[in-house]
């Protein structure tokens, strides 16, 4: 965009130079006429610059005419003759301060803006500060993934380049990577701390869950939201009052969401594939809970996660294998995959998977094997290490996972996307949730990429 017109003092003083004051001698001239190498075009004027009436290049050593000599934002001509401090985007360079012209340099022999629009001599400043009018990305773009310099200088994101100069100059590649907080509007007014009782429609079917907001939460960032999936026979009051994850993200004002599941054959079950409740898509309902909270609810939607205790944490197993673009991580406790539905477990995407088995449960067998927990609904668990092995294989883990540490926790580290496989075993114990305090810290770690 083009610079305010600016009033400049009239004088004749030509050749010295006032390294503190942004003062440019305009000795008689019209100030900011395009093209005029005392002044800045505002939208791609071409042409060699030209010294104009009143001596525009500010004489051989003079502090630069018009608005710091800045070549203009299209690419207009070369800068205006004179070396050194001279003009056509020597050093004070009006309203854009120092470093000047396209590209944020000092230009070695006055030329801020050869023709095509790029910065001439040297490379950008640090910072990639870019005078007034001289944006490092074209006509004030932006590298993506990363951020403008002081000015519109290229400071590119991870990864990215200083963009070059000039109208039509490109940004740096600017590659932003995965990870951090998503972008993100928070719906006014925020929500209030407390539960509500929450109705959808998934298709045909009215879906509930429990919307919880900590006293934490203001609403003012995003936070992360975590899906707590009940047990067979279970519903989103039980677990929101069992569940061992609730004190810790209360403490950090996270919100979650407790989901009833449809009633089968043995009470609230989750749909998985051969079992548990017939002709039902949790998979959508998972998916259409989490755009519901975040249509009230600040939330970070890189930062979704899914926990739950036994049918509940197959029902996390679940959608890491079928929305794995929803939710980032999960941490099932007490369910294996099955022998059943591994093979339609083909995230888009690999997946960090935490979980938590123990050696001595009666109702899901730590070496896995055919249940019946379900009258009519036989399923074949592959086991604590079976699973732990697929979900390496899936997620494209190399190497062997590490030994045990004191938590019972094995893992895999090297797996494609920076994910993590880690099995959590407890020696002995029973049908039980799984540990909070490992579970958590290492779900928080971990974002869309």
């Amino acid at each position: 965009m083009p610079e305010p017109t600016r009033t400049y003092l009239s004088c004749n003083l030509v050749g010295y130079v006032a390294t503190a004051l942004l003062l440019a001698t305009a000795c008689g001239n019209t100030p900011d006429e395009p093209g005029g190498s005392g002044g800045q075009s505002t939208g791609g004027s071409s042409g060699t610059s030209s010294a104009g009436a009143g001596d525009r290049t500010g004489g051989s050593g003079g502090m630069g005419g018009g608005s710091g000599g800045s070549a203009s934002t299209g690419g207009a001509g070369t800068g205006a003759v004179g070396g050194g401090l001279g003009s056509g985007g020597g050093n004070a360079s009006g309203a854009g301060g120092s470093n000047a012209g396209h590209g944020g340099m000092i230009a070695s022999a006055g030329a801020a803006g050869a023709t095509g629009g790029s910065a001439g001599g040297s490379p950008p400043a640090a910072g990639g500060a870019a005078a007034s009018g001289g944006a490092a990305s074209g006509a004030g773009g932006v590298p993506s993934g990363g951020r403008s310099g002081s000015g519109g200088g290229g400071v590119a994101g991870a990864g990215g380049n200083s963009g070059s100069a000039g109208g039509g100059g490109s940004a740096g590649n600017g590659a932003g990577g995965g990870g951090g907080t998503a972008a993100v509007t928070c719906p006014t007014p925020a929500l209030k701390s407390g539960d509500t009782n929450k109705t959808i429609q998934v298709g045909s079917d009215s879906r509930t869950y429990i919307l919880h907001v900590p006293s934490k939460y203001d609403g003012t960032k995003a936070t992360p939201l975590v899906v707590d999936f009940h047990p067979l026979g279970g519903s989103g009051s039980s677990e929101e009052g069992s569940s061992p994850y609730k004190s810790l993200t209360d403490a950090e004002g996270v919100i979650t969401a407790y989901p009833n599941g449809k009633s089968g054959p043995s009470g609230g079950a989750w749909n998985v594939g051969p079992c548990c409740v017939a002709n039902v898509d949790d998979v959508a309902f998972a998916k259409a809970l989490v755009a519901d909270v975040e249509k009230v609810a600040c939330i970070d939607t890189k930062r979704v996660y899914a926990v739950g205790f036994s049918m509940g944490g197959g029902m996390s197993h679940y959608v890491a294998c079928h929305a794995a673009d929803v939710f980032a991580a999960v941490a099932p406790a007490a369910f294996d995959l099955l022998k059943e539905n591994e093979d339609g477990c083909t995230p888009p995407r690999p997946i960090t998977v935490v979980s938590f088995r123990s050696t001595g449960d009666p109702v899901v067998d730590y070496d896995g094997g055919a249940s019946m927990a379900v009258a009519g609904m036989p399923v074949t668990f592959l086991g604590a290490k079976g699973t732990f092995a697929k979900w390496a294989s899936i997620d494209q883990c190399t190497g062997s996972p590490s030994a045990e540490d004191s938590n019972g926790c094995s893992t895999y580290s090297s797996c494609a996307g920076g994910v993590q496989v880690t099995l959590c075993t407890k020696q002995g114990g029973t049908h039980e949730p799984g540990n909070a305090n490992v579970g958590w810290p290492a779900l928080k770690k971990y974002t869309l990429p």
